[in-house]
């Protein structure tokens, strides 16, 4: 199908054959919706989609589920930074879960601005190595309160299981009788 013309009456059968050719090299689909959404973007833009919405720390090590939600969480993390809520929101996107105690629910009571932070990593399929331990902390410390400080640990999620194993053994059995002997 060719496009309609913008040339004048008057032009070369040249000029309208190369506006033919220039209109299909340009004929680009633009999904820009696909671009802003962290579900739909191509991986390889999704730093991009990342930057834009000014999400603090990226690295391309994290996996893609890890890279997608992060980009997700980064509008409603920025809207709560400073807050418990955004710091669970940090650690849930990347695949963890978080206890946080704060100074006035401690027994006995902490120090003022201060929490104890409990980490369990959840990341499916691969362990939680030091580095990747490092970059969570990294952003807990980007979310939290500037003038809170906190404790850190971490925590692993272990699930175990009985199995029933059984085995059997063929075996003869012959009955032996006895009689007493007659006197």
């Amino acid at each position: 199908m060719t496009a309609p013309s913008i040339l004048p009456s008057g032009s070369t059968p040249l000029e309208k054959a190369l506006e033919q050719v220039i209109a299909a090299a340009l004929d680009i689909p633009a999904p820009i919706r696909n671009v802003w959404s962290p579900d739909q973007c191509p991986i390889e833009l999704l730093p991009w989609l990342a930057w834009g919405l000014s999400l603090d720390n990226w690295s391309s090590d994290w996996s893609e589920a890890i890279k997608r939600e992060r980009v997700r969480k980064a509008i409603p993390i920025a809207r709560q930074k400073g807050t418990a809520a955004s710091v669970r929101s940090v650690v849930q996107s990347f695949g963890g879960s978080v206890a946080i105690r704060e100074w006035w629910q401690q027994e006995p009571r902490g120090i003022p601005h201060t929490f104890e932070l409990l980490l369990n990593l959840e990341q499916a399929g691969a362990p939680a190595s030091a580095a990747f331990v490092d970059q969570v902390i990294a952003e807990v410390s980007r979310a939290k309160p500037v003038r809170s400080h906190f404790t850190f640990t971490q925590g692993i999620t272990a699930r175990g299981g009985i199995g029933l194993v059984a085995r059997a053994r063929p075996a003869l059995l012959a009955r032996l009788s006895c009689a007493a002997p007659a006197a």
